[in-house]
């Protein structure tokens, strides 16, 4: 008899590396929770996973809201009837500016995004996880190269960044005692649509370009770290286009 399939959620499925990830599992036969603040997105990543559309559920959710969150994790008890994989995904990137103008709006979104809502996550997986039968399960945290090293004018999404790297720490701690492994993936310039868009203006305006990788290739990784057993875990990963400048000069 074959295994009942596992249960994945990823936040930030509506475009970029949570729509890549989202449809990597669902190809490997994975049940995905696909999440984001708006449904039309969710409903494309659905679409776009052709037949395995069947196996997946969109659920609008804004992370930063702790009842939105609270009734996302009904839905998935609802829909999978326990939580194997979280992907911690959804971010939310300022736009760039030197720190004495950044608006405290501005500042306070990235903190509520970027590590509120990954905790609020985070939170409901870990109930959800130790509570099932049998308990246990695994989150990954989408971290960033700006979590080992900052990006120019780009104070609150760097501060965040580094934050979650001390929240991967702590669950990876405390979910030991409960089957639950935590770990993070650093990504360096996937080749999202932002990235893209940031690329094109610095081409218009003469400027060099960083290189970048295909978000196959992110999405490869995860599905990796997502396939270990519970005994094994990556704690920390940092995914990056190769020539890009961030290990030193040269």
């Amino acid at each position: 008899m074959d295994a009942a399939p596992k249960v994945a959620l990823v936040t930030g499925a509506g475009s970029g590396i949570g729509r890549a990830v989202a449809l990597a599992l669902l190809g490997a036969g994975w049940r995905v929770v696909l999440v984001g603040r708006r449904r039309d997105p969710l409903d494309e990543t659905a679409l776009l996973a052709g037949e395995a559309a069947a196996d997946a559920i969109a659920v609008p959710t804004d992370v930063s809201n702790a009842e939105a969150v609270s009734s996302l994790f009904d839905r998935i008890a609802a829909f999978g009837g326990r939580l194997d994989l979280c992907f911690n995904n959804a971010g939310f990137f300022p736009k760039s500016r030197p720190i004495e103008d950044v608006p405290l709006d501005e500042w306070q979104e990235a903190v509520a995004v970027n590590l509120t809502g990954a905790f609020l996550i985070a939170q409901g997986a870990f109930r959800m996880m130790k509570a099932q039968a049998p308990k246990g399960g695994r989150i990954i945290n989408n971290g960033s190269v700006s979590a080992h090293v900052p990006r120019p004018n780009a104070v609150a999404y760097t501060a965040t960044k580094h934050a979650l790297t001390g929240l991967t720490k702590s669950l990876a701690l405390d979910g030991r005692a409960h089957d639950i492994a935590c770990g993070q993936i650093d990504i360096g310039n996937a080749a999202t649509d932002l990235i893209v868009k940031i690329g094109d203006a610095a081409r218009a305006r003469g400027e060099a370009t960083e290189p970048t990788i295909d978000l196959d290739a992110v999405a490869d990784a995860v599905l990796y770290m997502a396939g270990l057993p519970l005994s094994a875990n990556v704690l920390f990963t940092t995914l990056m286009a190769t020539k890009m400048p961030f290990v030193g000069r040269g």
